[in-house]
C-alpha cells in the first residue's frame, strides 16, 4: 500500500469512527445517576448532551419525553411532576441506551457553606454510634468534590450513595443529621447534596453577575483585584519563607524537636477565596436539578470587624442570586446562626449574627439559632445533631405545614416604654418564656449617652422587662451581644433566643463581659 494509500484509509477509519455510535453517545451529567432522588410534585427536569440534532427520549415511570439535541449538543425534557416513592428505573434512549437505577422521588436539599457544614460525621458528638446507627437506604447522599472555577463549569465530580455507616462518616454532619430527621418525619425518600469548602467567604459561593449588579459589593472585587495584582511579589516572600521552614524542619526533626508551622501558601489565581469560585464550580452545575431548598452554615469567614455588617447585603444577594439560577421561586433557604465562641477582637460576631438574621426579611427563610450550643475554644462544636434539628424543625413547620411545631426560639418584635423599664416583645414565645437555670442573664439597658449597663430581667408573660438602677431614662436594650454571651432567655419547646439589640449605634459601649 503507498504511503498516499494509507493516509487515506486513515481519513476513513477516522470519519466512520467519528460517525459511530460511540462517538454520538449520549451522555449525563453526574446528578441523573444510579442511585438518585428527584424531587417530588414539580416537574422533573433531564438534560444531557448528545451529537447536534440527535433524537434523545426519556422513559420514566410511563412517562415518554423526547428532545432533539441543539447544535451545541444541549438537550433537555421535562416529564410531569411525580408522587414520591421508587426504586425505578429511567431510561434514556438515543444511538445509545442508558438505564439509571434505583431512582427514588422525595424531598432534595442542598447544604452549602464553609467548615461548620463540611464538619463530617465522623467528628460529631457520638460519632461511633451515629455511624453504626446510619441504615437509610431511602435516605441518598451526594458530595459534591472541592474545586473552583473562572466561569460556570456544567458538571460536578461527585456521586450519589445510599446512607450507610460507611457513605456516611465523611458527609456533612449538619447536612446528614437533617436530612435523617426530615426522612423519619415525612416518611418519604430524602436527598442532601453536599457542596461546601471550609474556611470560604461568602462571595465565592455567589455569582459574579451579582456580585457586579450591586455597587455595594464592587469593594470584594477590589479586594481581590489587589489580592491578584499583589500575588507575584507574595508568591516569590512564600517561596523563601518555604525554603527557610525546610531547613528548620529539618534541624528540629534531626533535635527531635517539635517542627515549625508550615507557612502558608499565599491566596492567587485558582484560590477558593476568589469571588463566585466556588459558585462557578460548585453551585452553578447543579442549578439544573429540581430541589426543594437550600440549607447554609457560613458566617465565620466574613466576620471581620470591616466586614460584618456588609455581610447582611452580601448575604440577601447570595440567597436571591440562588433563587434566581434555580428558577423555581423562592424556595426555602434555612441557615444557622452562629454560634457562640471566644472569636477575638479582630472579629465581630455579634454584627456578623444580626447580618444573618436581617435574611429573615427575605420570604422562605429560616434560622437555627445555635448560641446555646457552642464550644467557646472551639470554632467547630461537635453538637451538629441539634444544628440538624433546629433545620429541620423549620422545614417541617414551614415548608411541609406540620402542625403543632415550634421551630425557632423567641425572636425581638419590638420595644416599648414603661417609664424607668423597658418591655421586650417577642414572636416565637410559644408555650411562654423561661430562664434555663432559673435566672434572665445576657441582658444589658442604655440611656441617651449610649453607655450599656447589666440589666435586671424579669419575665413577664411572652415578654421580658428589663431596667436597671444605673438608668433612669431607658432608650436601648441588647441581649446576648458577646462573641461568647451569657444568654438563658428560652421558650416553651426550650429553643433559645437569638441575639439582638433595639439600638442602631456605631458606639454605645457595652459593659466588661461576666
Amino acid at each position: 500500500m503507498t504511503r498516499r494509500n494509507l493516509v487515506l484509509s486513515l481519513i476513513v477509519v477516522l470519519l466512520v469512527a467519528a460517525a459511530s455510535p460511540l462517538a454520538a453517545a449520549v451522555k449525563l451529567p453526574t446528578l441523573i445517576s444510579d442511585h438518585m432522588v428527584l424531587q417530588r410534585g414539580i416537574p422533573v427536569r433531564v438534560w444531557g448532551t448528545a451529537s447536534p440534532n440527535e433524537r434523545v427520549t426519556v422513559n420514566f415511570r410511563g412517562q415518554s419525553a423526547s428532545a432533539t439535541a441543539g447544535v451545541d449538543g444541549h438537550w433537555e425534557v421535562y416529564l410531569k411532576p411525580t408522587a414520591a416513592g421508587g426504586p425505578f428505573e429511567m431510561e434514556i434512549r438515543a444511538e445509545n441506551r442508558i438505564v439509571v437505577r434505583d431512582v427514588l422521588v422525595g424531598e432534595v436539599w442542598v447544604a452549602s457553606g464553609q467548615s461548620n457544614m463540611y464538619f463530617p460525621v465522623a467528628r460529631a458528638r457520638h460519632a461511633g454510634q451515629e455511624i453504626a446507627a446510619a441504615k437509610f437506604p431511602r435516605l441518598r447522599l451526594f458530595q459534591v468534590k472541592r474545586k473552583t472555577a473562572d466561569s460556570p463549569l456544567a458538571d460536578v465530580e461527585g456521586g450519589w450513595a445510599p446512607c450507610t455507616p460507611e457513605s456516611v462518616r465523611g458527609f456533612s454532619a449538619v447536612g446528614y443529621f437533617f436530612g435523617r430527621y426530615l426522612h423519619r418525619e415525612l416518611n418519604v425518600p430524602v436527598a442532601v447534596i453536599h457542596s461546601s469548602w471550609g474556611g470560604t467567604p461568602a462571595e465565592a459561593w455567589t455569582s459574579m453577575e451579582a456580585l457586579k449588579a450591586d455597587p455595594a459589593l464592587h469593594e470584594y472585587l477590589r479586594r481581590w483585584d489587589e489580592v491578584i495584582a499583589n500575588y507575584p511579589s507574595e508568591r516569590l516572600r512564600y517561596k523563601r519563607r518555604l525554603e527557610e521552614w525546610k531547613r528548620r524542619a529539618e534541624k528540629a526533626k534531626a533535635e527531635g524537636k517539635q517542627p515549625p508551622r508550615r507557612p502558608r501558601a499565599p491566596r492567587g489565581p485558582g484560590h477558593q477565596h476568589a469571588p463566585a469560585s466556588l459558585y462557578n464550580a460548585m453551585i452553578a452545575p447543579l442549578t439544573p436539578f429540581n430541589i426543594r431548598g437550600a440549607i447554609w452554615y457560613q458566617g465565620e469567614a466574613n466576620s471581620s470587624n470591616e466586614e460584618a455588617f456588609l455581610y447582611r447585603r452580601l448575604f440577601r444577594t447570595m440567597i436571591e442570586d440562588w433563587r434566581a439560577r434555580w428558577a423555581q421561586g423562592d424556595f426555602p433557604f434555612g441557615f444557622v446562626q452562629l454560634a457562640n465562641f471566644e472569636a477575638g477582637e479582630a472579629r465581630d460576631w455579634p454584627l456578623l449574627r444580626e447580618s444573618q438574621a436581617e435574611a429573615l426579611h427575605l420570604r422562605n427563610t429560616g434560622m437555627a439559632v445555635t448560641i446555646d450550643i457552642g464550644n467557646p475554644t472551639d470554632i467547630h462544636p461537635r453538637n451538629k445533631q441539634d444544628v440538624g434539628k433546629r433545620l429541620a424543625l423549620w422545614a417541617l413547620a414551614t415548608v411541609y405545614g406540620k402542625s403543632g411545631i415550634e421551630y425557632s426560639g423567641p425572636i425581638l418584635r419590638q420595644l416599648t416604654r414603661e417609664g424607668s423599664a423597658l418591655r421586650v416583645w417577642f414572636d416565637h414565645a410559644g408555650g411562654g418564656l423561661k430562664a434555663a437555670g432559673g435566672k434572665l442573664k445576657g441582658f444589658v439597658i442604655a440611656g441617651p449617652d449610649r453607655i450599656f449597663h447589666p440589666a435586671e430581667a424579669r419575665i413577664d408573660g411572652e415578654t421580658v422587662v428589663v431596667s436597671s438602677p444605673e438608668v433612669s431614662n431607658p432608650v436601648a436594650v441588647r441581649y446576648a451581644w458577646y462573641d461568647n454571651p451569657e444568654n438563658t432567655l428560652r421558650n416553651g419547646a426550650g429553643l433559645p433566643a437569638a441575639p439582638f439589640r433595639t439600638d442602631r449605634w456605631t458606639n454605645g459601649v457595652m459593659p466588661k463581659q461576666p
